[in-house]
Formats: structure tokens, sequence, C-alpha cells
């Protein structure tokens, strides 16, 4: 329906302004891989449209480390850094973990924290304060594990651009290991070990992994290490497959592409993580409400927000400690903690969007710009830095630019926390612009960035960004149209068909959700839920009901659409997710968009 035309369902401008287009450019490869595995056609569908092909769609929809996983020799520095850690572990040596505070920094920790108690020894893990210290290894922290014996220290998830810091660490005589995937510069700082397979000189392929998914195949190669030392003649090995659990909850909040490596290491894990075998995941998903089989939104949307929730507005370390404690008790009562911060992080990032969009529309406003600029730039004093992320999320989605909030202190130094669209690499944008002095840090990746800047380096910044961008903000926006994977009727959007999917699945950055269209709806019933939300009932043309929701749509074109309900015939595109609720196992439509079927082109 729709397919063969250059509009799917004819719709050349929807309520939200795009162009709706079929995901999949060729029908006849949707039927190839139907008729050869035996699918729905609208399954074969999202398949073709991720460009799977008929003969590899076995291996896609069963992911498996042992056909995905690289020989972690061929990451640059890692022989060395795992043979280091590997005769410290042997030696009884002391060694410190340095993770950012991040859901990626914690689970890197918790990781290596997991597995060296797994072989029979301790490290220290240091989670440094958001507020207080920043992001990355810091000389006073350094100097601290230092002086309580720690002259091995491992930074996770940062350290490739700390080039001073780790310096004076060196010259310090302690030794540095670096596992990151951060975009690096040619000149890298000093230290034992740099692995991280987004370093320019790096070509094993990696360099979509999450800092958790380089610091597992880290764990693989000490792990072979120790077997060739004879260290598992007295000691038992351990199961690392066992570990997937905190590599999946990682590897979804940091964004990530879900691709390849990242697939396999999330859909693995998944099935870890339902076997609740993680005392402080469990405690966390008791107290988020997770019920039935996890899935990837679950963990980006339900744990990994109250794991960050610690480093955002309260203790940095209380992450990595519910992810490594075996006491239930500590458990509950870590979890029940980040989850009461992150009500707290809920209310503070409610206050500080609403004055930067209040900001953002000002300053567009007096520009008199017929669209926004290429970069959306906020910045103020008293916003929280623990939610400036979060925020800079919602600005991107607002007006669909790469987003930088920046929370100024009292000394005129800003921290900032940018997020990007699909198609800009802001991570590299920002590392020119620390190599062009209008930063004082920064770093990142493609779709999300940190910075530090003065004040009054602001406006050039503002500057630099958008002509360095403006291009590829350009070329994104006018390919922004919604992409479709399909038409449903009401009655075939059901629950049988929504499992059938998550078989393609884990979905998000670089595999996205499916997304539908549901022609020719009449609204049955609508309301407003939460003050924002639009709840609806949906009716197709033979009388079947499906339940459906947009989400913040109130005040939007789409919102004020679906609340009237006298405008007959409506398109709605969206997704179809899981409506479970104490056992009861049903769907709903989350819309996306929609059009009236009389703004369509017949």
């Amino acid at each position: 329906m729709g397919e063969g035309t250059a509009h799917f369902l004819g719709v050349e401008r929807s309520l939200t302004g795009r162009a709706w287009v079929s995901r999949l450019a060729d029908d006849r490869l949707a039927l190839a891989i139907s008729q050869r595995e035996g699918l729905p056609e609208i399954v074969a569908r999202v398949l073709a449209g991720r460009g799977v092909a008929p003969e590899d769609c076995a291996a896609y929809l069963n992911p498996s480390l042992k056909n995905l996983l690289p020989d972690p020799s061929s990451l640059l520095d890692m022989d060395r850094a795992s043979r280091r850690i590997a005769e410290a572990i042997m030696r009884g040596e002391k060694v410190a973990v340095f993770g950012d505070y991040d859901v990626d920094g914690a689970t890197s920790s918790a990781l290596l924290k997991r597995f060296f108690n797994a072989v029979g020894h301790d490290i220290r893990i240091y989670i440094p304060d958001r507020i207080r210290e920043g992001y990355g290894p810091n000389a006073p922290a350094l100097m601290e594990l230092r002086d309580d014996g720690y002259k091995l220290i491992v930074t996770v998830d940062c350290g490739t651009m700390a080039h001073k810091v780790l310096g004076l660490a060196a010259d310090a005589g302690l030794e540095i290991i670096v596992i990151d995937h951060h975009q690096a510069e040619p000149a890298l700082p000093p230290a034992l070990a740099l692995v991280n397979p987004n370093r320019l000189d790096d070509t094993s392929g990696q360099g979509t992994l999450a800092a958790v998914g380089v610091a597992f195949l880290f764990l693989v190669a000490i792990n072979r290490a120790l077997r060739d030392g004879g260290w598992y003649a007295t000691h038992d090995e351990p199961d690392l497959l066992a570990l997937l659990d905190l590599v999946a909850l990682g590897t979804v909040c940091d964004v990530v592409p879900l691709v390849g490596l990242n697939r396999a290491y999330v859909a693995q894990g998944l099935r870890v993580l339902a076997r609740r075998g993680n005392i402080g995941l469990k405690a966390l998903a008791d107290v988020s409400r997770l019920e039935g089989t996890p899935a990837a939104y679950h963990l980006g949307f339900l744990l990994g927000p109250r794991v960050n929730a610690g480093g955002r507005v309260g203790r940095a370390d209380l992450g990595a400690r519910l992810l490594t404690t075996s006491d239930a008790e500590e458990a509950a009562a870590i979890a029940a903690e980040l989850d009461r911060l992150n009500k707290e992080r809920q209310a503070i990032e409610a206050q500080v969007l609403e004055e930067a969009l209040a900001q953002v529309d000002m300053a567009l406003g007096a520009s008199r710009r017929n669209a926004p600029p290429p970069v959306i730039l906020a910045a103020s004093k008293g916003w929280h830095p623990g939610v400036i992320g979060i925020v800079a999320a919602r600005l991107k989605e607002r007006y669909e630019r790469p987003a930088i909030v920046v929370a100024l202190d009292g000394k005129g130094e800003g921290k900032g926390s940018g997020r990007s669209i699909q198609g800009v690499d802001l991570g590299r944008a920002v590392t020119a612009a620390l190599e062009s002095g209008f930063l004082v840090n920064g770093g990142g990746h493609a779709m999300a960035a940190g910075l530090t800047v003065r004040e009054d380096k602001l406006e050039g910044l503002s500057e630099f960004l958008e002509a360095r961008l403006a291009e590829d903000v350009m070329t994104a926006s006018e390919s922004k149209a919604l992409r479709l994977d399909g038409a449903l009727s009401a009655r075939g959007a059901n629950r049988a068909l929504y499992d059938l999917l998550e078989q393609a699945g884990p979905y998000g950055a670089g595999n996205p959700e499916p997304r539908f269209a549901l022609p020719a709806m009449r609204i049955a019933h609508v309301d407003l839920v939460g003050g924002a939300h639009v709840r609806c009932t949906l009716t197709g043309e033979d009388g079947a009901r499906l339940k459906a929701i947009a989400f913040r749509a109130a005040e939007t074109p789409l919102g004020k659409a679906l609340l009237d309900r006298g405008t007959g015939s409506i398109h709605v595109a969206g997704r179809l997710k899981a409506d479970d609720w104490r056992g009861r196992r049903d769907v709903q439509f989350n819309i996306e968009d929609a059009v009236l079927t009389r703004d369509a082109t017949p």
C-alpha cells in the first residue's frame, strides 16, 4: 500500500512537516526473505529495510558472540594492557579503576570489578564527582590513589584526551591504562597502553563500541593471558558471559549504534538480565517496576536513568556500587535511593528545560530566522550540570538540530553537554573547536559530546560550530522524511506481530525500531493524560480497535488533530509497543505523526 509511489500513502507533508517514504527500496528483497525464512511479509520488510540479505537472515535474527566477537588483539595496545593486568593479578598488586560518572562508565567499572573478584583479586573503583571534579581523570584524584598505594590505574570511558593529567601521572610514577571509545586527536596522552578503537591509528573496525564493549574485550584478553600464565590451575575460571547484562546496559545507554557486535552484546545481555543474577540490577528492576521480559527500551528508559541519577544529582559512585554489590539489603537501599534521586533529577530537568526553551525561542524571534540555526546553544548560570545532557537531548528533538547546553558557574566557566542528530558528527566538531582554541576541554563521539568553555568564548564557539556543521545539518534536514517499514491494519497490529518483530531487535541507534502506518483510522475515544500526552483509541474500517498514545503532543498540530475527533479519517504513523500489565500481554501504538486523509495525495 503506497510502497510503489514516491510518497508512502501519498503523504508529501504530514502534521509534523515530513514526507512519508518507504524505508525499503525494492519490494522483491522482502519477498525473497519471506519465502526463504517463512516469515510474514511485514517482518521481512523490516529486515530488508535494514539491509539484511536473504542468506544472512538466520545469523541476523540470532546475533552471536561466537560469530561476531573479534580477536581482542586486533585493537592497538590490547595485548600490552591485558598482559600487564594479568601480571598484576598474579602478583597480587593493587589496581584501581577510574571511571566516568555516566552509565557507560559505571557499567565499565563494575564489569572490571566483578571480573577481578571472580579471579580472586580485588580493585578499587573511583568515580569522580561531576560538579566538583568534572569529566575524566584529574591530578588530585590520581595522587590520592597513588598515596593509598595504587600505582597501576585503569581509566574507563575517559582518558583519551587527558594529555596534561596523564603526563603528571607519568611523572609521579603511575602506570595508566586507558580503556575508552571517545574520538581521539593524532597526538595521544602518555600512558602504558591506550586501548580505543577510535584512535586514528587503530584498524580494528570496532569504532561503534561503547566503552563497556571495549572493556569486555579487555576482559577476554586478560582472561586469555591468565590462562596462558597458568592462573587457572589453582583458580576457577570466570563465566564472562554472565557479565553481559552490564555490557548491554552500558551499550544501550550510551546510544551507540546497535549493529554488529553491539547487537550481539545487547541480545545476549538481555537474556542474562532476564535471569536476574546481578543482585543490584534485580533491585533496580524491582524499584523500576520492570515486569516481563526485559528489552532494550527498559535499559534505556527505566534502568539507565536511575543508574545515571547518582552521577547527575547525587553521589557519583552509587551506580557502580549498586552494580557490584552482592548484598541484597544494600542493593535494595541503593536502588531506592537512586529511584528517589531520579525523581529529583526529573524535577530539576523540567525547570532547566523550560528556561532553555524560553531562551532559545527568544533568540530565534530576535534573529528573525526562517529556520533554527545549524546548532542550538543555550547557556545560563544556575543550571544544574547534572541535567544539561538530558536537556540538550530535548532541545535536539524540539528543533531537529544538534544542541549544546552549558551550565555556567560564578567564575566565568561553563560545563556543556551536547546531543546530535543522525548524520552530524558533533564529537569531531567539538574536538576541532578544542584544537582551535574555543574550549578549555572537550571531546565525545558522533551523537554526544561534553565540553568546558569560558563564558567569553561562547559566541565564538557558536559561530565556529555553525560554520563547521551547517552543510551537514542541511543535508540531514533535507533527508528527515519519516521512513516507514510498511502499513498495518488495527487488527494486524497485535501481540503476535510484536513478538515476531522483537526477533529482529534489539532496536536502537543504528538499528531503528520499526515504524508503520495505520491507514484510514478513526478516533473512537481521546483524552489528555499527564497534561501533555494524547491518549486515544483507533478504529479500523472493520471495527477493530487499537490503543494508542502520542507523547508530549498536546500543544502540537499532531496532538490537536487527534483531539479533534471531528476531523474524520486519519492516517497515523508510529511504533508498535508492548503493553504488559499484571500478566496481560497486549500492545499499544505510539503515534509519532499523522495526516488527515483529505491532505494525502490519492
